[in-house]
This record gives C-alpha cells, sequence and structure tokens, in this order.
C-alpha cells in the first residue's frame, strides 16, 4: 500500500480516533507532509522508538506506541516472561503520560504484569526498578535531550540495561511481524487496575532508590560539613529531575540549594530553552543569572530524564563560571573516587573502568594510573550496560565507574544506565572535600590538566533531512569506506577500524585483525600524537556524527587541534 492509501485509511477507518483524524485532514493537500508522515512505519531500532509527535505511520502518537508494545508482549510470551512483568516510567513530554498508559493497557491485554510509576520519574530509577522488582523488561517514554516536538520509547531488559544483541533483533522481529494495528489488544485503564493488571509505583521505590545511591558516597562526613558553606544552583530543565535531585542533595547535607524557579516546573514545551539538553550553553542562561545572584559554587542540570548532568563551577582566577565537558566531569568524579577508594582500600586487581571508544583519554589515562583495568564498547550506554552483566556473570572483573562522552556516567551497579542523580551525588561530594581543601572544582581540573596533559574531545553533527536522508548518509559512509585516508590532515592513520566487518587494519604494515565488539556502521581512526577521529551513523535520524580527540600540550594548542581536526572530518560529509 502506498502512503497516498495508507493516509486515506487513516482518515477514514473506523480504529483512529477524532482527533488524529482531525489532525490528518489539516495537512490534506500538502503532498510533502503526507509522504513524510507515511512513506514508512516508524522504526523499531535496536533501543526502541523515537520521532516527531503527530498522526501518521512514521510519528510517534498512541497507534505506534501500541504496535511496538504488542511487539514487546509477544516477545514476553515467547519467553514465558509475564508474571514477571514489566516496569514503566515516563518523563515530562509532551504525550507522555499517555503513551505510558497506552503500552501499560496493552501489555495488561495481554495478560503481562505492568508496574506504572504513579508520575514522572528519571530513566535511571526504571532501571532501578527493574532489578528490584525482577522484571522480564521496562519501558521508559522519553526523548531524552531532544526538541520538545519529540518523543521516543526505550526498552529495558531484566538486566535493567537498555536491549542489546539478540534481544533487540528478537523484539524488532515480532513488532515487524505486526502488519495491522488493529491486531493490537488493549484494554481501558480501569478494568486493567480493577483486575490487578497494572500496580503503581510510588514512594516506596523512590526511597529504595535513594538508599542505593547514598550507600555510594564515599565520605559522608565531608558532605555534611561542606554542606552547610556549598552553594548550588540547580535546573531540571522543565524535566524529571527536580524531586529527585533535591532529595538527594537534601538528604546528603546540602542546604544550600537554589533551584531556577522558571524551570523548575515539569512542562514538555520546554518554554524556557530552545532544547532541554545540559550539552548546550543557551540552556545555562537562567542558570547562570541565578549563580552569579547567590554566588553559588556550582551549577547543575539534567536533561527531562535525568539521565545526564551538565556542570558549571566558579573559577576564581577568571571570576566566571567554567563549563564541564561530559569528559571533564568523568575525569573529576573518577579520579576523586579513585582516590577515595585506595585511602579506604577498597579497590581489587579486579577493578574496571567502562567506557566508549567515543569518550576522553583523560580517563582512561586516571583509572590506568590507579592500576584499575579499562575496557571500551561502543557508543551508548546500553553496551556498558551489557559490560556490567557479563562483569557479573563471569565474576572475573569489577565494575567500578562507567562514563561516555555525552554527560552520562555511572556509580554503582544497582542501575545499569547513565544516571544524572548519582552523578549529582558524585560531583558535589567531590566539590565539598576539594572545598575542604581550600579549592575549587576549576583548580582540581586543572591539576589533572598538569598531571596527564590536555585532553580535548569535539564532536560534530552533519544532518542531511528528508526521505534521502538516510541514503546520503550511507553514501558517504560507503565513500570513506572504499578510499581509507592515510592522513587526517597532517596527521598520520595508525589505524583504521570498520565496525561493520569487524576489522581494524594497522599502517603502514597494513596488516588486519578482528575486533571483538559487536557489529556497527562505525569508522575509527587512531592517529599519531595521541589523536583520534570517529564517524558514526545516528540510529534514529539522518545524521552523521563526527567525533575527534587530541592532546596537546597546552590548553591553547588543544583546543586550536581539536577544532582543526574536527573541520577536516566534517569535510569528509561533503
Amino acid at each position: 500500500m502506498g502512503y497516498e492509501e495508507e493516509y486515506k485509511r487513516w482518515c477514514q477507518s473506523a480504529y483512529f480516533d477524532a482527533q488524529t483524524k482531525e489532525e490528518l485532514k489539516e495537512i490534506a493537500g500538502n503532498q510533502e507532509e503526507v509522504e513524510e508522515r507515511f512513506y514508512k512505519n516508524l522504526e523499531f531500532g535496536t533501543g526502541g522508538l523515537r520521532g516527531l509527535l503527530g498522526a501518521g505511520t512514521n510519528r510517534m502518537n498512541r497507534y505506534t506506541v501500541r504496535k511496538a508494545t504488542q511487539g514487546l508482549a509477544n516477545y514476553i510470551h515467547q519467553r514465558k516472561g509475564s508474571a514477571q512483568g514489566v516496569a514503566i516510567a515516563y518523563d515530562s513530554r509532551h504525550y507522555s503520560v499517555e503513551f505510558a498508559k497506552e503500552a501499560a493497557c496493552c501489555l495488561a491485554a495481554n495478560g503481562i504484569q505492568v508496574y506504572l510509576f504513579e508520575s514522572l520519574r528519571p530513566t535511571p530509577e526504571l532501571s532501578f526498578a527493574v532489578r528490584k522488582l525482577q522484571c522480564i523488561a521496562g519501558i521508559v517514554i522519553t526523548a531524552s535531550h531532544n526538541p520538545a516536538v519529540y518523543n521516543g520509547y526505550k526498552v529495558y531488559g531484566a538486566t535493567g540495561a537498555q536491549i542489546t544483541a539478540p534481544v533487540d533483533k528478537q523484539i524488532i522481529e515480532e513488532v515487524n511481524k505486526i502488519t495491522s494495528y488493529q491486531d493490537v489488544r488493549t484494554i481501558s485503564e480501569e478494568e486493567a487496575m480493577q483486575e490487578g493488571r497494572i500496580q503503581m509505583l510510588g514512594i516506596e521505590m523512590d526511597e529504595e532508590y535513594d538508599r542505593a545511591i547514598l550507600k555510594e558516597v564515599l565520605s559522608p562526613v565531608v558532605a555534611q560539613k561542606q554542606g552547610k558553606e556549598l552553594s548550588i544552583v540547580y535546573t531540571p530543565l522543565h524535566g524529571s529531575g527536580n524531586i529527585p535531585v533535591r532529595r538527594i542533595l537534601q538528604k546528603m547535607g546540602f542546604e544550600n540549594v537554589y533551584v531556577v524557579a522558571e524551570q523548575e516546573k515539569a512542562d514538555g514545551a520546554f518554554p524556557t530553552v530552545p532544547a532541554p539538553n545540559p550539552e548546550d550553553a543557551s540552556a545555562y542562561k537562567m542558570a547562570l543569572e541565578l549563580a552569579h545572584r547567590v554566588q553559588a559554587d556550582l551549577i547543575l542540570a539534567t536533561d527531562p530524564d535525568a539521565d545526564r548532568l551538565g556542570v558549571y563551577a566558579w573559577d576564581l582566577e577568571s571570576e566566571t563560571y567554567q563549563a564541564f565537558t561530559g569528559n571533564m566531569l568523568a575525569a573529576i568524579i573518577l579520579e576523586y573516587r579513585l582516590k577515595q577508594s585506595v585511602r579506604k582500600a577498597i579497590l581489587t586487581d579486579k577493578s574496571t573502568m567502562v567506557t566508549t571508544i567515543v569518550s576522553g583519554g583523560m580517563g582512561k589515562a586516571i583509572a590506568k594510573e590507579y592500576g584499575v583495568s579499562v575496557v571500551e564498547t561502543l557508543t551508548g550506554f546500553k553496551y556498558i550496560g551489557q559490560q556490567m552483566q557479563i562483569f557479573e556473570e563471569e565474576k572475573t572483573q569489577e565494575f567500578i565507574f562507567g562514563y561516555e562522552e555525552s554527560y552520562g556516567c555511572l556509580i554503582g551497579t544497582s542501575v545499569r544506565d547513565k544516571d544524572a542523580i548519582s552523578a549529582v551525588m558524585a560531583v558535589c561530594e567531590a566539590t565539598a572535600y576539594y572545598k575542604e581543601q581550600g579549592k575549587s572544582l576549576c583548580k582540581q581540573m586543572q591539576h589533572l590538566y598538569e598531571q596527564y596533559g590536555y585532553y580535548m574531545e569535539s564532536l560534530g553533527t552533519v544532518t542531511l533531512d528528508g526521505k534521502q536522508g538516510n541514503v546520503k548518509v550511507a553514501n558517504i559512509m560507503q565513500k570513506i569506506r572504499e578510499k581509507i585516508p592515510r592522513k587526517v590532515g597532517t596527521l598520520k592513520v595508525l589505524e583504521a577500524r570498520d565496525y561493520a566487518i569487524s576489522r581494524v587494519t594497522y599502517f603502514p604494515e597494513e596488516q588486519t585483525q578482528k575486533l571483538t565488539l559487536p557489529k556497527s556502521n562505525v569508522l575509527y581512526f587512531r592517529l599519531e600524537d595521541d589523536a583520534w577521529c570517529c564517524i558514526r551513523p545516528s540510529g534514529t535520524e539522518p545524521k552523521i556524527k563526527c567525533y575527534v580527540g587530541v592532546k596537546e600540550n597546552t590548553k591553547e594548542e588543544a583546543i586550536e587541534a581539536a577544532a582543526q581536526l574536527l573541520r577536516i572530518v566534517e569535510g569528509w560529509m561533503v
């Protein structure tokens, strides 16, 4: 069936509600818009769904959510996991609560037990709940830090981590088998509640989650003492972090916490920011204004589902607030926790840090300095969660810390995804420790640069919109594969890794070796002088992400070298 016929079916079928039909009537005659909405089904990818909100097969709406959930339900029945149940959480985005209830009612109609959070919660608490309740799966309705016009649907496995191979492919197969929306089962929320198929999760799970985080505090006395002095500004960016972040800080003893009032309320329109992204400097405008007024030591920002944390800290020398990248934040937290772990004699020869191939080099250097093993994964925290499960099963390594460059890190093993709430705990504890020593977080970061070198990373994203966007992305990747560069600018390529074919080639010998990480459409180049670059298509959008990293002797040299390297790599996208 062509897109025009599918559009007419949605407009005429009694299955689709009046609101959906009204929205579709408004685009009648706009062939480009009709085609974009109906030329394909919104793909259930390796992590779930993500897309623009709206009516149509290629949009996030109640019908595409139901279809995805029916596929998940069919998978669960095959694994005889109905009684184990599925936990569901959601953030502050438009229709998040409605989509969560649609998923819950579909699962209930399929005879699967559902544990639904009573109100919005952070994504990491969903991961925690899956493990605590021993569920077979979990669902989070979120589009992370994307603009307000998006929403998404992420699936977690029984380990509490996002699904990975082969489970992801098995669920995708079940979703793709559903060819008609009428094949999807659902019942009313009232009926599901009466039958006991939906149980609500609330404060009891919050308290369990808090206890797990607070167990990871290494210097509680210092936190309590300096908590009376340290001044913190926090913005949840209209998301789910507001209550849990403030609750954890209060329990740790931090008394001077100022929340940005204009960004405190949960609001899926995110009216005060272009995008609710703690990686974006524009998101901090109001937080910086408040920080200057109250003379804060620290600024914290979490994204809508509170798995990412952004940080600014006051720099006494420049008398400005300095932004910390995800890699800088990870380095600060890691070095502090390793230092305290040595003091408490809790490191072992199995202690291991897990990070991704595109994350910053300083964290890896710090781990090696302390004798901690480093395991690298593909991009995406789901792979870090997967490694944690392998460690647990094989008992040959012990997870102590995980991070990725995109403002995500994890402390402890109770959660299997990046966790901004535990990251808040860790960075505030570290800040309190250094404050007691008369040092700011910026001063400590400078100390790390002097000790380990000026590592600098940069990321560029090239977007290729429209129906042909994914075709263009594929052509660019193939073009580079066919002619692997021997130099990137003036830097020689020492090795080229093609994760799509699981092969690394070493230069100048041109010797090859098999890669052990899962296959993925990623090209990575290790360059001379501790530099590197990597390109990979986005898993959910027609974009190519370009990552680069350098190590230099001064901050200025590092900034210039990273910028120059990124310009060269982005030039490949033409």
